[in-house]
């Protein structure tokens, strides 16, 4: 392939230092015109002593507004380069699986929170929280966990939080261990969301005004507005309201805010200042349950939230970033950021179950008792990223040096609601303590009992916390891609995090003090050859490593994450250990219009972290587990004609458990894992003013369980899905879309909890309209 060496050429903007001010592009055209016809008057002089000379069609093209600086021109699904400015090569270059989904594609399938967003993608599939967390969406990237694998411009995005997109300009997921870049977990793989930035290219305003099905309504505004020749200011806005498709009175509200501000104090010094906020709010139960013993999910299990059930997450981001270019070849940049994030939740869930013997109304006839879930959790961060960017020639060699470092603090609080449920309650059932009176939502002829919304009568007040969890975490890093040969390329990284954890559990009103420090190392090497200017293959390593104790929201739950063994076991215990190799081919078609993608891996997590218990003393370890993912990867994104634009993935992959304390396990299929997945997104533009195309997901059955344990007996069937959507251009400035998810109203269920119970169901069949403005 066509590579730009020893540096891809990063998109004009205030994010990046131009080479020139903004206000001095008029000039310059201005300046470059003339030259131009001064050069056609001599031009012209010659070929009448000369003969006949054929100049050239000058054409000038004006960008669209608003266009993803990181985007392939004129290709609406395709990104040419990352918004992660380490990334020194184009995607095309880059020898890793990297699958990035741009606005319009984001928008064209009608998906705004991240969750449904990455639920489509092929390798990817959702979890449940530990015990209904409701802020646990967990997703699962090539077998492993990644919910705390979640960046925003490259920064860690810690906590729980509901994650919106429309502040987003592309969102970019890599597949496989990429701590070179992340830091500490990403074992499958990492997410990050590139935001929009204010610029000085352009004045405008985009208005966004949707309606339709389930009460669905969503405004939002995205202005940029330069206000000098060396300021812009570029506002986002939002607010949003939908009942859950046919799942009312369940419903989603969100209201968010991302301002930006962009300095360019001169031709080399640039600031950029963010603010982010999101108040995400709604009602919500857990979805349905899956029958027991080999059973089926429940599909027409009634709406049974509670009037008092409520879900509360509100984010507060501030960044600060800086760019300075004191030489050509040499350019540094700091990210500065502070945030904190507020969730809150208490939910209903629904399990089949049966009434016990001394139930009065119907001894032993089966039934579906409601169950309580709650929490609330308080995030604080501030973390500092620094990076030197060195273009050099070194032995004859050309050479893309990063070198960084980056200093995070991270403090989450987790605790508890204290509730009293006041309602009577209707049913004797069977739990963990023996029978006790319970809430059922069925009466004893299996009717839903009237009052279903009301049942429960809960009296809501916030109580203790829990947990108090806290991570500081010191780390440098270095990577250089190197031209070796024309054809032949290096990349090859490494990093070195070093941290000091606490965490206090509490548990029956006693504490538990968790406190130990250690160093990981972690470390990438890729090679890249060139078959041709538009192929190449590449071949990898990376490596990830996590800590005890390294999931934030859940204490002392080991197998979600939380902490594993005794305060001195915890101290002994060892890092887990992930190693990727991967072999790939990347081809480029039509001038870079549409880039074909094949990778084949094998991910081997050791170390695993299991809980023991006594095993302990004779163990003298927890790193008990290890497992194994392979699998391959196919990709195809771009423009295949000037009217058909496309993004494809499937991905065909097998998982095991190679080792483990428990016997039964080994030999296990991963839980939360789909073997094969595929996502389809297809746009015609059949005449300048109209283009509709469609979508389809498929995902292969997969079985809940725990993290790096082997499925259990509760599967969640395979699914397909179908959406559609189709645009009118009224003018240049105004247009509607027309959007229709899930077009043949599919049963379908997207993640289980490990008893079956809470298994989340995808959204119905719904429809929306939205008028597109810009002015």
């Amino acid at each position: 392939m066509t590579r730009t060496s020893p540096a891809i050429r990063r998109p004009v903007s205030l994010r990046h230092p131009a080479p020139t001010k903004a206000g001095s592009h008029k000039a310059m055209l201005a300046l470059g015109a003339s030259a131009m016809l001064l050069g056609g008057q001599a031009m012209a002089q010659q070929s009448s002593e000369e003969g006949t000379l054929e100049l050239d069609t000058l054409r000038i093209e004006e960008r669209t507004l608003d266009t993803n600086p990181y985007a392939e021109d004129g290709v609406p699904y395709k990104a040419r380069i990352s918004g992660d400015s380490r990334r020194t090569e184009t995607i095309a270059e880059t020898p890793a699986t990297i699958s990035v989904l741009t606005q319009t594609a984001i928008q064209e399938a009608g998906t705004t929170d991240l969750r449904e967003t990455l639920d489509r993608q092929p390798g990817i599939t959702l979890g449940t929280g530990e015990n209904g967390n409701a802020f646990g969406d967990r997703y699962v990237i090539r077998g492993h966990e990644a919910r705390s694998d979640v960046f925003v411009d490259g920064l860690r995005d810690p906590g729980m939080t509901i994650r919106e997109s429309f502040a987003v300009e592309q969102i970019e997921i890599t597949k496989g261990p990429s701590s070179t870049f992340a830091g500490r977990g990403s074992t499958g793989g990492a997410i990050n969301s590139i935001t929009k930035q204010a610029g000085l290219e352009y004045d405008f305003n985009n208005l966004e005004i949707g309606i339709g099905t389930d009460g669905y309504r969503r405004f939002t505004l995205d202005s940029n507005m330069p206000l000098t020749d060396t300021v812009a200011l570029r506002a986002n806005l939002l607010h949003a309201y939908e009942e859950v498709p046919d799942r009312g009175p369940a419903e989603r509200e969100r209201n968010g805010a991302a301002l930006s501000l962009a300095i360019e104090a001169s031709d080399t010094l640039n600031f950029v200042a963010d603010y982010y906020f999101l108040d995400a709010s709604g009602d919500t139960d857990l979805g349905t349950y899956i029958i027991p013993g080999g059973g089926a999910p429940v599909d027409d299990i009634p709406v049974y939230l509670q009037n008092e059930d409520f879900l509360e997450s509100t984010v507060n981001v501030f960044t600060f970033r800086t760019s300075w270019q004191p030489a050509d070849n040499l350019r540094i940049e700091n990210a500065l950021r502070y945030g904190t994030t507020e969730n809150g939740y208490v939910v209903t869930g629904a399990r089949g179950t049966d009434r016990h013997a001394t139930d009065p109304d119907a001894p032993g006839a089966p039934t579906i008792g409601l169950s309580t879930h709650q929490g609330w959790q308080e995030v604080e961060y501030l973390v500092n990223q620094a990076n030197a960017f060195w273009d050099t020639e070194l032995a004859g060699l050309s050479h893309s040096f990063v070198f960084g470092v980056e200093y995070s603090d991270l403090s989450v609080v987790n605790g508890v609601y204290d509730i009293n449920n006041t309602g009577a309650t209707n049913c004797v059932t069977s739990g963990r303590g023996g029978a006790s009176p319970n809430y059922c939502m069925v009466d004893a002829n299996g009717d839903t009992v009237a009052n279903l919304g009301t049942l429960m009568g809960r009296d809501i007040s916030r109580g203790v916390q829990d947990s108090d969890y806290n991570v500081d975490t010191l780390s440098l890093y270095a990577m250089d891609t190197v031209d070796l040969t024309d054809r032949l390329s290096l990349f090859a990284g490494v990093r070195l995090d070093s941290f000091d954890y606490t965490n206090g559990v509490t548990r029956g009103g006693t504490t538990t003090s968790y406190d130990y420090s250690d160093e990981l190392w972690n470390g990438h090497i890729g090679l890249v050859y060139d078959v041709t200017e538009d192929a190449n293959i590449y071949l990898s390593f990376s490596t990830s490593s996590n800590i005890n104790g390294g999931e934030s929201d859940v204490g002392g739950s080991c197998g979600y994450g939380g902490l594993c063994g005794t305060p001195d076991q915890v101290v002994l215990s060892e890092p887990e250990d992930t190693l990727n190799i991967e072999l790939g081919s990347k081809w480029s078609f039509y001038d870079d219009q549409l880039l074909f993608t094949v990778a084949a891996f094998q991910i081997t997590k050791s170390n695993v972290m299991e809980n023991v218990g006594s095993d302990y003393e004779a163990l003298g370890t927890l790193n008990t587990g290890e497992n194994q993912v392979t699998g391959i990867e196919f990709g195809l994104v771009g423009n295949i004609t000037d009217e058909l634009s496309v993004q494809f993935g499937a991905a065909f992959m097998s998982s095991e458990v190679t080792e483990s304390i428990t016997a039964s396990q080994i030999g296990g299929t991963l839980s939360n894992f789909a073997d094969n997945s595929a996502y389809l997104q297809l746009r015609y533009q059949a005449t300048p003013q109209l283009s509709f195309g469609g979508a389809v997901t498929y995902s292969s059955e997969m079985f809940s369980g725990q993290p790096d344990s082997a499925g259990g007996s509760y599967e969640i069937p395979a699914y397909t899905v179908l959406d559609a959507f189709a645009t009118w251009e009224f003018t240049e400035q105004t247009s509607v879309r027309l959007n229709v998810g899930n077009l043949t109203d599919e049963n379908y269920y997207t993640a289980a909890y490990r008893s079956g119970a809470f298994t989340y169901i995808g959204d119905a069949r719904n429809v929306r309209l939205t008028l597109v403005s810009s002015f």
